[in-house]
């Protein structure tokens, strides 16, 4: 199993940065893949951005294309998504999500098994 624990979130006001973090532990070298995802009240979860570990590869949602970078400290296990001139669209609970696929990654949901409890992101106008 894999175990994600996110943190980071915060109250910024628009045009703000926030970095979250997600740091995993547990068996680590069966997740090939992080993906950050968010959901709004209301509205349905959405894929954020993902990497693809063993590739490389990253992608990112249109709406955060510019202003979002994921990245990723192997020495500490630890996932980052850096969120730069935030906008009152982008509050939402954020959620890391581990997959084992290594080459490539998805904004589908059912692709990961392991997810982390969330961390609060409001931008406020």
């Amino acid at each position: 199993q894999v175990q994600l624990v996110e943190s980071g979130g915060g109250s910024v006001q628009t045009g703000g940065s926030l970095r979250l973090s997600c740091a995993a532990s547990g068996d680590t070298s069966s997740s090939g893949t992080i993906g950050w995802f968010r959901q709004a009240p209301g509205k349905e979860r959405e894929g954020v951005t993902c990497i693809a570990f063993r590739s490389g590869n990253t992608y990112y949602a249109d709406s955060v294309k510019g202003r979002f970078t994921i990245s990723r400290d192997n020495a500490k296990n630890t996932l980052y998504l850096q969120m730069n001139s935030l906008k009152p669209e982008d509050t939402a609970m954020y959620y890391c999500a581990s997959a084992a696929a290594r080459y490539y990654c998805s904004f589908n949901g059912y692709d990961y098994n392991y997810w982390g409890q969330g961390t609060q992101v409001t931008v406020s106008s």
